[in-house]
């Protein structure tokens, strides 16, 4: 007999919408599912592998995590991503699922069609594509391009025409979905929320299923086992990228940059934690993440700053022999002085 198809769920969604938190409650609440999961960074720190494998989830233990940090995987599926799902589906003791979260950079159009290559086509399919939604960031306007000097531009200059980098991956991660999550609706009230539903609606032409969530806490069941196979569909969910350049040339990030900053420890996380609003407001910082080391303290302190959101807490004790350090990776447009930024970083310690 033919082993039945391993269901392949890929979670897509922009910087900071709630990806990993997501993912860590449902490998915490898998209901004795054995879940491989392939995690992909933009940047060279792999913070969300890093968040997941301390989650302590039976369902998915640290050898079923694999990470990707050496590119965005909708530019690396032949390189990176193929090879990868051929080694996982050698393993003896295949698993049950598999759960695939995207850089928040990436296009999810690239890699859902990789499954229609037929080393996986026969083994592998895409049980469904979710896309998660930061809905504060929307309601505040993050993704309406509200960045005066673009639009002083576009005023400017007939030929700028074409949307923002922020609002073409809005879209495209949007187009691909088959269930889309509006997450952090706890940050918004009740008007708020009808603005982003209202403006999700209007970015696709598809209707895929829009549920609500608070800190990613959606059940396994909702997630698992949507059943579409959404590589036979993909023809329907062209990015702007493929719609714009069907004549093959390849996708770039060039609008996007990221690094990583060092530093020694954080005596005053508060203090910090404050001081780095200012430096994302001022240069207009897409997203920081990473690890602090504060004095005194056995746990490693998480950052994670969404625009001027952050949110701090220790997630796990230092490992024997583990090098105490702060570690930060910072993500913006192409035009960021990543200099300044360092400084600015540094002089908030």
């Amino acid at each position: 007999m033919l082993q039945q198809k391993i269901p392949a769920t890929v979670i897509t969604g922009f910087l900071g919408a709630g990806k990993t938190t997501m993912i860590r409650n449902l490998l915490q609440n898998a209901n004795g599912k054995r879940i491989a999961l392939i995690i992909n960074e933009f940047g060279d720190l792999g913070v969300d592998g890093d968040v997941l494998k301390g989650c302590g989830a039976e369902a998915c233990s640290e050898d079923d995590i694999i990470e990707l940090t050496n590119g965005c995987i909708c530019c690396t599926v032949a390189d990176d991503f193929i090879p990868t799902m051929s080694k996982l589906l050698e393993r003896e003791n295949r698993p049950d699922h598999i759960v695939i979260e995207t850089s928040g950079l990436a296009l999810p159009q690239p890699l859902v069609a990789a499954f229609n290559w037929p080393e996986i086509k026969t083994q592998v399919t895409v049980d469904g594509v979710i896309t998660v939604v930061d809905s504060a960031a929307v309601a505040a306007g993050r993704f309406a391009d509200d960045h005066d000097r673009v639009d002083a531009l576009r005023v400017e200059d007939d030929n700028l025409d074409h949307e923002s980098p922020l609002e073409e991956l809005f879209e495209d991660q949007l187009t691909a979905a088959d269930l889309i999550v509006l997450n952090k609706t706890d940050l918004i009230d009740a008007a708020g929320l009808k603005t982003v539903r209202d403006e999700v609606s209007a970015r696709i032409a598809r209707k895929p299923t829009m549920i609500e969530a608070r800190n990613g806490d959606v059940a396994a069941a909702v997630l698992l086992g949507l059943g579409v196979g959404t590589e036979d569909d993909i023809a329907n969910r062209k990015s702007h990228h493929e719609l714009e350049h069907e004549n093959g040339e390849e996708h770039d990030h060039d609008e996007f940059d990221s690094f990583v900053v060092e530093l020694g420890a954080v005596a005053d996380p508060a203090g910090f934690v404050e001081r780095l609003k200012g430096v994302i407001a001022e240069h207009d910082v897409l997203r920081v993440k990473g690890f602090a080391d504060v004095p005194g303290k056995p746990m490693r302190l998480l950052i994670q700053a969404v625009g001027s959101r952050i949110d701090q807490y220790f997630e796990r004790a230092w490992g024997p022999g583990e090098t105490r350090g702060t570690r930060l990776v910072v993500i913006g447009l192409h035009d960021m002085d990543e200099t300044a930024v360092r400084a600015a970083i540094a002089a908030a310690v």
